[in-house]
């Protein structure tokens, strides 16, 4: 009789099935997006928005997952712009499951239009530039319940400084920039998901920068990276797998500009009982195990969780 068809066991998996009898693991997750980045070289430039951040700890709603490779993604920051009408480009998006947080707006640039350009939006907006009152990137694009961030903070013209708006933050909005310097920006959310010597601070906005001898906007607590106030200075970066905005590039007269600074990084952290079995790819995130009944996985990088 001819065979008509057969099935391994290791094929299993490709027919929706899965081999073994691991027990289903409910995880509690906190999702960090990568903060955005930072404007600056043309002129003034505004603090990119921190990466949208979204959790279920403590007391949320857990994620159960069953045998089998789950893939998890956490967004890189976003890119710095020289360029005029181009804002810093918004960070990429960390995705957990059924989860996704956004990348945190870019920062804006002077004379951007308002409503804010396609980049600055994002978990948490991008500040405005400081030609442009009236101009922010919105923070909780798309919405989500809770909120995953907060808007970006408006430029001024008014002088000596024409300050830039600093981004958005996790737990608050943007500062506006001011006659006498760029805004700060807003402060990250504090967690303890992962255990341990302490709580960490995720997804401050990046500072607002300014004209020379004026005071640039400091970034948000939460990895923000401070702006700048003079040619020789680059906006700071945002602090990596943080989701902190980039500080905004400064300005010294009469012409040489600085660049603004990229964001930082995502992560993705997960939370289980510790006894709990699984796996992570690749040596980059880790799993370690807390005092008695937890064990905590924390993504660093795109990987995958296997149980």
């Amino acid at each position: 009789m001819p065979i008509i068809g057969s099935r391994g066991g290791a094929s299993a998996k490709g027919f929706g099935l899965t081999a073994g009898g691991a027990a289903p693991i409910d995880f509690d997750y906190l999702v960090v997006a990568g903060g955005g980045g930072g404007w600056g070289g043309a002129n003034i430039g505004a603090g990119g928005g921190g990466g949208g951040y979204r959790t279920s700890f403590p007391g949320g709603t857990k994620i159960t997952l069953k045998a089998g490779v789950t893939n998890i993604d956490v967004g890189a920051g976003g890119t710095i712009s020289n360029t005029n009408s181009v804002p810093g480009f918004r960070g990429l998006n960390s995705v957990f499951s059924n989860i996704t947080s956004t990348g945190g707006g870019g920062g804006g640039f002077p004379g951007d239009p308002a409503p804010s350009t396609e980049e600055m939006p994002g978990g948490s907006g991008g500040g405005g530039g400081h030609a442009s009152p009236g101009s922010r990137g919105q923070g909780n694009t798309p919405p989500t319940s809770p909120s995953q961030g907060n808007n970006g903070g408006q430029g001024s013209n008014a002088g000596p400084g024409q300050g830039a708006g600093g981004g958005g933050g996790a737990t608050n909005v943007g500062s506006d920039g001011t006659g006498s310097g760029g805004g700060p920006g807003g402060q990250g959310t504090t967690t303890n998901i992962s255990g341990p010597p302490s709580p960490v601070v995720y997804a401050g906005g990046g500072g607002g920068g300014t004209y020379s001898n004026n005071t640039a906007g400091s970034g948000g607590p939460g990895g923000g990276g401070n702006g700048s106030n003079n040619a020789g200075t680059p906006g700071q970066a945002g602090g990596v797998n943080t989701g902190g905005g980039g500080g905004g590039g400064g300005r010294t007269e009469p012409n040489p500009f600085s660049p603004g600074g990229a964001g930082g990084s995502g992560r993705v952290v997960l939370r289980a009982p510790s006894g709990a079995t699984f796996n992570v790819a690749p040596a980059s995130n880790t799993i370690t195990t807390l005092g008695p009944g937890e064990k905590v996985a924390v993504f660093n990088v795109t990987g995958s969780l296997t149980i």
